[in-house]
């Protein structure tokens, strides 16, 4: 009899999903009788983006079901890389489908009567601080003092580095702001678009074309240039962490402040071991100055997608809806990741451990997205090029983005004619 060709899954690497994954599959084949061996790889984002789309690994079957970000779906759809699920859906759907979760983290992956995935974790860019410091009487004290303000969680950029700076006590090992610089194509292009939507900037122009050559995107990068090489507020490893690894300093304690996903905050009050366990809190993230400054959020979220090469079909798609469960979407939260089933949001259990889980509805109601690109890769490429130049040299702000600017449109003029 031939050997069995294993169930292969590609995960996003991160603890919590990898414990949970592989717990998963555990229930799924004791409730199912699924005898198929299986294999679960955890990748950070450039090797997983590299092994499901640049190395065709959706296609040719050497993934079976992946997580997959909302930013790579064009490419995926263009490519024919995922299964259609709608089919799937219409025989037999998950439960509660499609009204049991928020349609914010259902439209992004269908393409007019197609669906490329299912929702897996989600959680808003949010502005995440140690409330233990702010609800000090002795650090209310010192703040007032120094500043002549009250100490509360920043709402504009200049307040935030104003807090960093204050709370940056080195030889505490306590940082002010930890970000995730590392140069991935995605953390610090998720920073550049917060900081142009947080002041009154678009990414597109009214053609619909990518455009990062303005006034808004200028003060932006302007700012974030000088908040990371800001030695009195900044993490020191910060362009070494990409956000899991911004995300697990802040965990330790190393950091007062940090502008991350949801989960990772979520994630200290489930940890058991974490030290600022039950010290955390949320609010929107910070504003830029003048009368178009507004707070803004990006919606980027993760799904389950199934290869189109993929030789279990069948099985992929029962086992992603046993991961849909209720049961399983609230288990996934407390592994330590963030459920996307309405259900989780509203869960008590979750909102006693969590005390700030419900805010993730108002954070969706100010998210922004990326665009919808085939090409959004090599976009977000250029754009990671021009923000790491201006955070590691001196050239000026405006001619990198200038620059940029002409490189975005060679690509933009290329997928026309494609």
């Amino acid at each position: 009899m031939p050997e069995q060709q294993p169930f292969r899954v590609a995960v996003r690497k991160f603890a919590p999903f990898e414990a949970h994954m592989q717990k998963l599959w555990a229930a799924y084949c004791a409730l199912s009788g699924c005898t198929l061996p299986a294999e679960f790889v955890a990748m950070d984002l450039h090797p997983l983006h590299q092994s499901l789309l640049t190395d065709k690994g959706l296609e040719t079957g050497a993934w079976d079901v992946a997580h997959i970000n909302t930013d790579w779906l064009p490419e995926a759809q263009a490519a024919g890389a995922l299964l259609d699920l709608a089919p799937l859906i219409g025989q037999n759907s998950p439960a509660d489908f499609p009204q049991g979760w928020s349609p914010s983290l259902l439209g992004m992956q269908d393409y007019g009567l197609t669906t490329l995935g299912l929702p897996f974790h989600d959680g808003p860019e949010c502005l995440i601080y140690r409330r233990d410091l702010f609800d000090s009487p002795a650090e209310q004290a010192a703040f007032q003092q120094q500043y002549g303000r009250p100490l509360q969680p920043p709402t504009t950029w200049t307040e935030l580095q104003e807090v960093a700076r204050f709370f940056h006590r080195p030889e505490q090992k306590l940082y002010g702001f930890v970000a995730a610089g590392y140069p991935d194509g995605h953390n610090t292009v998720f920073d550049f678009c917060l900081q142009l939507w947080t002041r009154g900037g678009r990414l597109l122009d009214e053609q619909g074309r990518v455009q990062i050559d303005s006034e808004a995107a200028r003060a932006g990068l302007s700012f974030y240039r000088q908040l990371l090489r800001d030695p009195a507020a900044i993490h020191p490893q910060s362009m070494q962490y990409e956000s899991v690894r911004a995300g697990q300093a802040f965990a330790r304690g190393e950091a007062a402040l940090m502008i991350n996903w949801f989960g990772f905050a979520a994630v200290c009050e489930v940890d058991e071991a974490c030290p600022v366990r039950g010290q955390v809190d949320i609010t929107v993230v910070p504003r830029g100055a003048g009368p178009q400054g507004r707070s803004a959020s990006l919606n980027v979220y993760w799904l389950y997608g199934i290869g189109s090469g993929s030789r279990h079909q069948d099985v992929a798609y029962d086992f992603i809806r046993f991961a849909l469960s209720e049961e399983n979407d609230k288990r996934l939260t407390l592994e330590g990741g963030i459920g996307c089933r309405l259900s989780t949001w509203h869960d008590a259990d979750i909102n006693a451990q969590v005390p700030y889980y419900h805010k993730l509805a108002a954070l969706h109601e100010q998210a922004e997205t990326l665009p919808a690109k085939a090409n959004w890769a090599q976009l977000a490429h250029v754009i990671d090029e021009v923000v790491l130049r201006a955070i590691n040299t001196d050239e000026p702000v405006a001619g990198l983005l200038a620059a940029g600017q002409l490189k975005i449109n060679a690509l933009e003029k290329a997928l026309d004619h494609v």
